[in-house]
């Protein structure tokens, strides 16, 4: 039997007035039109802040200052897992375009029940928030 591909993803928790930032996936993409935080796949010349500052640049157009490491997550999927690792950032201009990403949104922790995440984001959202798991 063949091992699973392992992929290491990156993502920020950007937090302004008590909101934090969501993206939306492309519809072509995988998992497409689910929300999640920003962030991407690691590449193997990169480290995780590399990697999220890249990912923020290429996606957002932003250039973020990488902060403290949150929570990391593994989740399997048929065919690969995924280790999450998401980090608390800061952007460092406010002016944020959605490059390469369907749309983004800020939104309050109460009202994330209204978007729909991929499994392995909507684990780790409700671990860093304290709730409870609320969906699969």
């Amino acid at each position: 039997m063949k091992p699973k591909a392992s992929i290491r993803v990156v993502a920020a928790v950007v937090e302004r007035n008590g909101k934090y930032l969501i993206t939306q996936r492309r519809p072509e993409g995988v998992l497409p039109l689910l929300w999640e935080f920003p962030g991407g796949r690691v590449e193997p010349d990169e480290n995780d802040e590399q990697a999220l500052r890249r990912e923020m640049l290429e996606r957002l157009g932003v250039d973020i200052q990488v902060g403290q490491h949150l929570a990391t997550s593994v989740h399997d999927y048929d065919g690969y897992s995924v280790t999450l690792v998401v980090y608390k950032a800061a952007l460092l201009s406010e002016k944020i375009m959605p490059v390469r990403v369907n749309a983004f949104h800020w939104a309050a922790s109460e009202e994330f029940e209204r978007y729909a995440f991929p499994p392995a984001d909507q684990a780790t959202m409700d671990k860093l928030l304290g709730f409870p798991g609320r969906r699969s």
